[in-house]
């Protein structure tokens, strides 16, 4: 990237002016910071990146938000914030996670939960479906196929801290009749996912990084963006629905 290209990384004011635009009522239910930094790590990684047009529609709420005055000023921020958490991720070292202490208590534990459901949120509307191609190609009995599924494992490991920090994990154990541990056990796995959490975010986007331009499928059913009508009937926007990420 050009030095002419290059943007200043955020200031801990700048972090609070964006917080402060976050707030304003003109916008339709912008996401947190943390969930902006969850939400972000997925969308530049994945087979694609979501386009910055509609993380920022995603983010701010509508593209109506996009545009208008507090839209403007904060887009400016977030593609600064953008620009410095990529590269963080490119270089292969943890970001720094923005997280919020759980009730809204400073001296309460961090609530990794909305973190890793923007996380997750951001997969499910990648412009490619992250697994599909690598389904596809473990199928087959070649060393191709054997490669692809160490690929699918590769992901599903790193993708564990958030499955179990959101609760997605427990759910999909119990659907499939599966025992889930519980007391200290619990405890101690969620510890270690906590403290994977960021190094996972980074191997995510380095692993997708290498695998751009291979020809990965796009998936045939269309994205739902949080702003459209939930699919699931209820009526709802999506993000205030089955895509809700608080």
């Amino acid at each position: 990237m050009s030095a002419t290209n290059t943007l200043l990384p955020l200031s801990e004011a700048d972090l609070d002016r964006l917080e402060i635009l976050l707030d304003d009522p003109s916008l339709p239910e912008p996401m947190r910071l943390d969930e902006i930094q969850g939400y972000l790590c997925a969308a530049l990684s994945g087979p694609q990146a979501v386009p910055e047009e509609e993380r920022l529609a995603e983010i701010l709420g509508s593209e109506e938000a996009v545009a208008s005055e507090v839209g403007r000023e904060a887009s400016d921020l977030l593609r600064r914030f953008t620009q410095e958490l990529e590269a963080v991720l490119a270089s292969g070292e943890p970001p720094t996670l923005l997280l919020y202490a759980r009730d809204g208590e400073e001296a309460a534990p961090n609530d990794f939960s909305p973190w890793c459901e923007a996380y997750l949120f951001a997969v499910d509307a990648s412009p490619e479906d992250w697994f599909e191609a690598l389904e596809s190609e473990a199928e087959g009995n070649d060393p191709a196929a054997e490669t692809a599924q160490d690929e699918l494992d590769y992901l599903d490991e790193r993708l564990f801290p958030m499955m179990l920090l959101t609760g997605e994990a427990e759910t999909a154990a119990r659907e499939h009749g599966e025992e889930w541990p519980s007391g200290e056990e619990l405890e101690k796995m969620e510890r270690e996912c906590e403290e994977n959490l960021p190094y996972a975010a980074s191997e995510i986007y380095r692993f997708w990084l290498a695998k751009r331009g291979t020809g990965t499928q796009r998936r045939e059913v269309p994205k739902v963006g949080r702003n459209d009508p939930c699919p699931c009937g209820s009526g709802k926007k999506f993000k205030q629905c089955c895509g809700a990420v608080e």
